[in-house]
């Protein structure tokens, strides 16, 4: 089997593992569904499951993203308030994404949104990308404070978005629930 072989092999058991968890939490609930009943539905053992995430938690909760915000705050204008440059790197990131309205993101956000457990997970997921932006502010010379005070707000601001996206019925789109959490956090310093 070539290296390219392998990667897509792998890439096709993750999916399948997403997919059959996915369907499985819709179906019976997170807190109803077992690794084991995951691993049976996409036929590999719980051991292969674990290969691929850390618990069942991470499978709706795993966010590859931090690096391209962190990223996209840096190569905001360090001149800008603080909220205003982290507003502005969260868009930029948005547009770098590439499916960012796909049906596996909006069902996974759903799944944590129904969950008091998933939700309090996702917490503590968004604090690890809360101190990515921080760090990079404080980096850049913002003060510690102004920094994380930018990044909690604004990582309260895009939660909320996600959340409001997934459980809507009325055709809102990721992008307009965000872009709407973005100017209005923007808009805050000129009230």
């Amino acid at each position: 089997m070539t290296p390219a072989e392998f990667r897509g092999k792998r890439a096709r058991t993750r999916d399948r593992l997403v997919g059959h968890a996915l369907d499985l939490f819709e179906q019976q609930g997170f807190e109803g569904t077992t690794v084991g009943q995951i691993a049976a539905r996409a036929q590999v053992s719980e051991m292969t499951f674990f290969r691929y995430f850390a618990s069942k938690e991470m499978v709706v909760l795993d966010d590859p993203y931090d690096p391209v915000i962190a990223e996209a705050v840096a190569g905001q204008p360090a001149a800008l308030p603080p909220l205003v440059r982290v507003a502005r790197g969260l868009r930029a990131a948005l547009a770098q994404l590439d499916d960012p309205e796909d049906q596996v993101t909006r069902r996974r956000v759903r799944i944590v949104a129904g969950s008091p457990a998933l939700r309090a997970a996702m917490i503590r997921t968004n604090a690890a990308t809360e101190s990515t932006i921080a760090d990079r502010l404080i980096a850049d010379g913002v003060p510690a404070l102004p920094a994380r005070v930018a990044a909690a707000v604004a990582i309260a601001a895009l939660t909320c978005a996600l959340l409001e996206w997934a459980t809507a019925t009325d055709g809102t789109s990721l992008t307009g629930a965000v872009t709407t959490a973005l100017d209005t956090i923007e808009a805050v310093r000129h009230d």
